[in-house]
C-alpha cells in the first residue's frame, strides 16, 4: 500500500513539474513574441509646420515669442528656467535658484545670453536664440545661435552668432501637437537606457529595488519583509515586487489582485530576467512604467511623463523633479501633483530622505530640494490632442497608406499643415463669439459652431475647428456635419453658365419675375428671400444679391446635371441627385467639402486636393510618404476669373457688405453668404489672396438658430481673417479676358472717353454689342432693379417646401 501511495506521489509530482514546464515554455513564447514589441511599440508622433524664418518674412517679435513658447523654448531671463541636474550622480548639490529679474523682457545690454539648445533671451524687438538640433525629412537642420531683430511686424535682421554661415532659410525644430495611441491611448517618448540620468537611475534603485542587481526577477527577502510588515499593520503598507515584475504587470498583465495574476506575475518575471540582461530590462522598464493619465491619455515612461508634468525632456530636470517623479511610481493618481499638491510634496520628500539614507546626496541638497516648489506645469489641455479636429483629419488622411498597427508601432513621425497661430485665432474667435452671437437673439439658443482654413495656394489645411470647445473630443462638425450649403452653391451655378459666353456674361440681364416651374404634373413656384421681384437684373448683380428666382431659371437653362458635374470636377466627392432643388441649396455638405469646392474656385479653377499632412518619416528622419502638391486643372481660367470678380461684389455691394466695417476694401475679398430654411444654418465662405476660410454655425438639434449668413457666420469670419495676415486677391488677367466699361445696371458698354461705367471682365469677343451714351440715363432709367436691402436677399434653403416636393417627384 506503501508503495503504491510513494507511486501516485511521484507520478503526481512528475505530472506537476511536467505540468509547470509546459506552462512556463508557453509564458516564454508570450514573452519572446511580445516583450520586444510591446516594450518598443511607439505610437506615431505629429508634428505642426516647422516655422521658416527668413529676413524680410512678415511676423512680429511677439508672435515669434508665442512660436518660442508652443516650442517649451526657455527664457534665460525668466524665473521658470532652472538649471539642469548636473550628469554626475557625485555631484548634485543644487545651487540656490538665482533672483530672476524684474521683467523677462531686459533692456538692451543687459541680461542672460542663451547657452544652450532650446532656449533664448528677448530684448526687446532683439532675440538671441539657440535652436535645437532636428532631423526632417530632407535634411537635417544643426542647433544654431541666431540673433533676430524685428521692426513692426517684419523681421528685418537674422545673424549667425556662432560662426556658422547664416542660413537664407532657417527652419525652427515643428512643435509635436499630438501622437496617435493604441486603442488603449498608451503614449511613450522612448529613452534609450544610455539616455537615462544617472541621478534617476540611483534614486529609482533605491526607492524601489536596491537589490536589483543581484536577484532573479523576484526577491523572496523582500516579499517576505513586505508580507510581515503589511500583517503588523493590517494593511498594506509595503510592496514586495522587483521593478521586473512591476515590468510585468505593466507590458503583460492586468490590475486585478489575484492568486492567479500574482504567480503568472512570478513566473515571467523569472523568465525574463533570465532570457534579458539587466540593462535590458532597466530600460524597458524606464519606458513602460504608469505614472498619470491625462484624460484618455495613459502616461506611461519616464520620457513623456517629464514633459506631462514639467515641460522638460528628462535630462534637462533637477533634482526636486526626478524626485517627484521617482515618487509618483507608488500612486499616479494619490500623489498626483495637480491635484494633491501636498501629498506629492509629503512623497517627493520621502524619496528624498531615501537617497539622502543611500548617500546618494548630502543632507543639505536634500534640504533644499524640498524647499523647491513642486514647477509643474499648467495643464494646457485634456485628452489626446490639444487639436482633435485637426487630428481627425489627419488620421483620415493617413489611413489611405497606413494601417491601424504601423501608426501605434512603428514610432512614425507625421509632418502636418497645422499652422499653431492660425490656430490659435480660429479657437479665439468661435470660443469669443459664439456667446456674443446668442446674446443678440430674443430667445437665447445655444449654437454650435465649425471652421476650416486653408492656404488658397498650396491646398494646405491651415486650421480646423470642430466644435465651439475646440479641445472637446468628439464629433468633429467641420468634417462630420453635413447641412444644406444655401446659397454657398449659387457661385458653382454660375460658373457653370460662365463656361458658355455665347450664353452667359456677368452682365447678360436675367429675369427676376414670378417663375412658375411645371414637372409630371407638379407646380413650383420659387421665391426670393425677401419676397419681392427685381425686374431685370445683371448676372453679377444677382449673385451679389444672392437672387434665387435668376439663379434657378439659369440652372434650369443649363440643365441641373451639368452643374452636379461642376460640383465634381471642383472637388465634391459624392454623388449628388441632379434635382432643381440643388439649384437652391438643398445639398447636403460639410464644412471640409464646402472649403474644397472654394479651394478649386480660389485657385482658378485648379483642383487642389485639401490635405493635412506634408511628408511621413521613420524614427531616423527617413522619408517614408511625400504628400506632394496635387494640381488638376478641372475649369479654364477665364470662367473662374469672372466668378470671382462676382463674388467679390458680394463683398463690395451685396450680402457680405457689412465686411468693409472689419476689413480693409484693399484686400479684395471675394465670398459668399448662405442661410437655410428658418434659419437653420449660416454659412460664410470667402477668400483673400492667400487664405481661405469657411464658417458654418447652428444648431445640433437641427432647430432655427435666428441667424442669416449674414448676421451669423459673416461676423464670425471677418473676425477670424482680421487676425490672420491677409494678402490682397487680385488675380492676374487670365489670357482670353478682356475688361470692358460697361455701365453696370444695363451691362451696355459706355463711349471712348466717357469717365461714367466700371471696368467688367468678359471673356474674349463675348463683350456687350450695343452701347450706351456717357450719361447712360436712357438705359439706366429701361433697367434700373427696385432697391433691395444687402440682407435681404438670402434664400430659405428648399424655397417652400421645393425639396418635399422634389422627393415626391422622384419617389
Amino acid at each position: 500500500m506503501s508503495s503504491l501511495f510513494f507511486s501516485l506521489l511521484l507520478g503526481g509530482l512528475l505530472l506537476g513539474v511536467l505540468g509547470i514546464s509546459l506552462y512556463m515554455l508557453y509564458l516564454d513564447a508570450v514573452i519572446r513574441a511580445e516583450f520586444d514589441q510591446k516594450r518598443w511599440a511607439m505610437p506615431a508622433k505629429v508634428f505642426a509646420r516647422p516655422l521658416e524664418l527668413f529676413e524680410t518674412m512678415s511676423l512680429g517679435a511677439d508672435a515669434f515669442a508665442q512660436e518660442l513658447k508652443l516650442l517649451n523654448y526657455r527664457d534665460v531671463n525668466c524665473p521658470e528656467a532652472p538649471p539642469p541636474v548636473p550628469s554626475d550622480k557625485r555631484s548634485l548639490r543644487r545651487k540656490p535658484k538665482p533672483a530672476p529679474p524684474a521683467s523677462c523682457v531686459p533692456p538692451p545690454g543687459s541680461g542672460a545670453s542663451p547657452d544652450r539648445a532650446g532656449s533664448f533671451a528677448r530684448r526687446g524687438e532683439t532675440f538671441e536664440v539657440m535652436t535645437r538640433e532636428f532631423a526632417f525629412w530632407d535634411s537635417t537642420e544643426p542647433s544654431r545661435k541666431i540673433r533676430l531683430v524685428f521692426a513692426g511686424n517684419i523681421l528685418v535682421e537674422l545673424t549667425s552668432l556662432d560662426g556658422q554661415e547664416t542660413p537664407g532659410l532657417l527652419r525652427l525644430d515643428p512643435p509635436e501637437i499630438a501622437g496617435i495611441y493604441p486603442a488603449h491611448y498608451e503614449d511613450r517618448i522612448l529613452l534609450k537606457g544610455k539616455d537615462l540620468p544617472p541621478a534617476l537611475v540611483d534614486t529609482l534603485l533605491a526607492v524601489e529595488d536596491r537589490s536589483f542587481f543581484e536577484h532573479s526577477g523576484i526577491n523572496p527577502k523582500g516579499i517576505f519583509r513586505a508580507m510581515v510588515a503589511n500583517l503588523r499593520a493590517g494593511r498594506t503598507v509595503q510592496g514586495g515586487s522587483t521593478l521586473t515584475q512591476q515590468l510585468v504587470k505593466n507590458l503583460f498583465l492586468s490590475n486585478e489582485r489575484t492568486f492567479t495574476r500574482k504567480i503568472n506575475e512570478i513566473l515571467m518575471a523569472i523568465l525574463i530576467d533570465a532570457r534579458y540582461g539587466k540593462d535590458d530590462i532597466l530600460e524597458a522598464y524606464s519606458n513602460a512604467i504608469y505614472l498619470g493619465q491625462d484624460g484618455s491619455r495613459a502616461i506611461h515612461g519616464f520620457g513623456l511623463a517629464s514633459q506631462f508634468y514639467f515641460g522638460e525632456p528628462m535630462e534637462d530636470l533637477d533634482l526636486h523633479q526626478i524626485a517627484l517623479l521617482v515618487g509618483l511610481i507608488k500612486g499616479p493618481s494619490y500623489y498626483d501633483p495637480r491635484r494633491h499638491p501636498d501629498r506629492a510634496k509629503e512623497r517627493r520628500a520621502l524619496v528624498l530622505d531615501i537617497m539622502v539614507e543611500q548617500n546618494l546626496i548630502s543632507a543639505e541638497d536634500a534640504g533644499v530640494a524640498k524647499d523647491m516648489p513642486l514647477e509643474v506645469t499648467d495643464k494646457v489641455a485634456s485628452g489626446i490632442t490639444a487639436y482633435p479636429a485637426f487630428l481627425d483629419l489627419v488620421r483620415r488622411q493617413l489611413r489611405q497608406y497606413y494601417n491601424a498597427e504601423d501608426l501605434v508601432t512603428e514610432g512614425l513621425r507625421v509632418f502636418t499643415t497645422l499652422d499653431p497661430r492660425v490656430q490659435a485665432v480660429a479657437e479665439n474667435t468661435l470660443i469669443n463669439s459664439l456667446p456674443v452671437l446668442e446674446k443678440s437673439q430674443r430667445k437665447a439658443r445655444p449654437l454650435q459652431g465649425a471652421a476650416v482654413v486653408t492656404d488658397t495656394q498650396t491646398g494646405e489645411v491651415l486650421a480646423m475647428v470642430g466644435d465651439r470647445e475646440p479641445k472637446r473630443v468628439g464629433f468633429n462638425r467641420a468634417f462630420d456635419t453635413k447641412r444644406p450649403a444655401g446659397s454657398l452653391v449659387k457661385p458653382v451655378v454660375y460658373l457653370t453658365a460662365l463656361e458658355q459666353p455665347e450664353r452667359y456674361t456677368l452682365m447678360s440681364l436675367l429675369n427676376d419675375s414670378p417663375l412658375v416651374y411645371t414637372s409630371g404634373g407638379q407646380r413650383w413656384t420659387p421665391a426670393n428671400y425677401d419676397k419681392r421681384y427685381h425686374g431685370r437684373v445683371t448676372l453679377r448683380d444677382a449673385l451679389a444679391r444672392s437672387y434665387n428666382i435668376p439663379v434657378v431659371r439659369v440652372g434650369l437653362d443649363m440643365g441641373v446635371i451639368n452643374v452636379v458635374k461642376m460640383f465634381q470636377r471642383l472637388g465634391l466627392e459624392r454623388d449628388l441627385k441632379p434635382y432643381p432643388s440643388l439649384l437652391l441649396g438643398a445639398l447636403d455638405a460639410s464644412p471640409f467639402e464646402v472649403a474644397q469646392v472654394y479651394a478649386s474656385i480660389a485657385g482658378n479653377g485648379f483642383r487642389m486636393p485639401l490635405r493635412a499632412i506634408r511628408e511621413v518619416t521613420d524614427t531616423t528622419g527617413k522619408s517614408l510618404q511625400h504628400y506632394t502638391l496635387e494640381v488638376e486643372k478641372m475649369v479654364e481660367p477665364g470662367p473662374v476669373y469672372l466668378v470671382i470678380n462676382a463674388m467679390q461684389q458680394v463683398v463690395k455691394a451685396g450680402t457680405a457688405s457689412a465686411m468693409k466695417s472689419k476689413l480693409s476694401p484693399d484686400l479684395n475679398i471675394a465670398g459668399k453668404t448662405g442661410t437655410t430654411d428658418d434659419y437653420r444654418d449660416s454659412w460664410f465662405a470667402g477668400f483673400s489672396g492667400n487664405r481661405l476660410t469657411v464658417v458654418w454655425l447652428g444648431r445640433d438639434d437641427n432647430k432655427p438658430t435666428g441667424l442669416s449668413g449674414s448676421s451669423g457666420a459673416l461676423r464670425v469670419w471677418m473676425d477670424l481673417m482680421a487676425g490672420l495676415n491677409l494678402e490682397p486677391l487680385d488675380p492676374p488677367l487670365p489670357a482670353g479676358v478682356e475688361e470692358i466699361r460697361v455701365e453696370p445696371r444695363s451691362g451696355l458698354q459706355v463711349g471712348q472717353g466717357c469717365r461714367s461705367g466700371q471696368p467688367v471682365p468678359f471673356l474674349a469677343g463675348s463683350g456687350p454689342r450695343g452701347s450706351t451714351s456717357c450719361g447712360g440715363q436712357s438705359a439706366a432709367r429701361r433697367s434700373k432693379p427696385r432697391e433691395t436691402a444687402p440682407d435681404a436677399s438670402e434664400d430659405a434653403g428648399s424655397a417652400g417646401g421645393m425639396s418635399d416636393f422634389f422627393r415626391r417627384l422622384m419617389e
